[in-house]
């Protein structure tokens, strides 16, 4: 672990998680309250048959990034971002993604869902090169796309990974709509995890609260892309959600405050809160939340952000230097 870390929960160093910020524009270059609402529906075209076409380029390429104050991680990123692109089409359009690979690692893009073998992303292209996946996006509802070159954990731990939204041919009901990754970070490659975040960055929505506007309908696509750790988990407060699992039926199958998901497991999360006021959400594994897996959802009338800082303040979370 980290030195002045261990994986019991708050020791010496925790304080470099919690205290000061990450400038997303200082190394990075993606700031996580962006990628939130951040969809890629491609450049779109029509097909002589008719079909809508769209077509999104994504690069793989070696990136440092800051994962929490002070703390870097060497990473491998679609596009220089982690998770990579929220790529969004409806079912039945088809799909056309042309990868380059600018790193010196062989890399792929496995998409889940239904397309022809060919197209599945399980043979690398080498350093340099360049392969276009092209198939229909099949069927509705929240895929993810990962790198799947050998070793496994090694090219998705890194960074290789992105959300694929596939629409049904009639659209879900409006809502406020949110994409939230659970990842976590070895940053000593000991096979275990001493950071943890949604959308890469600790505590980033503990100390910049997600506003939402109170009576609104929230959507939130949510995918664990956590190696090392069997299962991560996403909780509530003060609410419940209706769950989808994997979005691939438009009826909730549960409804309920708490989840468990596995490596690349994803759901839409579908919840209303009623009135204004600052309510955390993070990971029910005490360990993850205490190193960085934790948030605010900030409920306002008119949807617009409380003080800055204000609901991490109040309870308590981060002190901001």
């Amino acid at each position: 672990p980290m030195a002045g870390m261990d994986h019991g929960g708050i020791t010496s160093n925790f304080g470099n998680i919690v205290n000061g910020d990450v400038d997303p524009e200082a190394i990075n270059g993606f700031d996580p309250s962006a990628l939130l609402t951040d969809f890629d529906y491609g450049e779109v075209s029509t097909l002589a048959s008719g079909q809508t076409l769209r077509e999104y380029r994504l690069d793989a390429i070696a990136k440092t990034i800051e994962i929490a104050p002070g703390i870097t991680f060497p990473a491998w990123a679609y596009n220089g971002r982690v998770p990579g692109p929220t790529l969004r089409a409806t079912q039945g359009d088809r799909v056309r993604i042309t990868f380059t690979n600018g790193n010196d690692h062989p890399h792929s893009i496995h998409f889940h869902g239904i397309h022809p073998a060919e197209m599945d992303g399980v043979t690398p292209v080498p350093p340099g090169g360049t392969f276009v996946y092209e198939f229909d996006a099949e069927p509705f509802g929240l895929h993810v796309y990962h790198c799947h070159t050998t070793p496994f954990s090694r090219h998705i731990h890194k960074g290789l990974y992105g959300l694929f939204i596939v629409d049904p041919p009639t659209p879900r009901p409006p809502a406020h709509e949110l994409v939230m990754v659970m990842n976590a970070f070895d940053t000593n490659f000991d096979a275990e995890n001493e950071v943890y975040a949604v959308n890469t960055v600790a505590f980033h929505y503990t100390k910049h609260p997600i506003p939402l506007r109170a009576g609104e309908l929230t959507r939130v696509y949510l995918a664990n892309f956590t190696e090392f750790d069997l299962i991560n988990s996403f909780h509530i407060h003060a609410n419940l959600f209706h769950l989808l699992r994997t979005g691939t039926k438009l009826e909730p199958d549960e409804y309920t405050d708490l989840v468990m998901l596995c490596q690349a497991e994803r759901h839409i999360l579908e919840f209303t809160y009623p009135r204004p006021g600052q309510f955390m959400f993070h990971a029910h594994q005490s360990e993850f939340n205490q190193l960085g897996w934790m948030g605010i959802f900030d409920v306002t009338e008119d949807g617009l952000p409380s003080e800055p800082f204000a609901a991490a303040r109040h309870l308590g979370l981060c002190q901001l230097s």
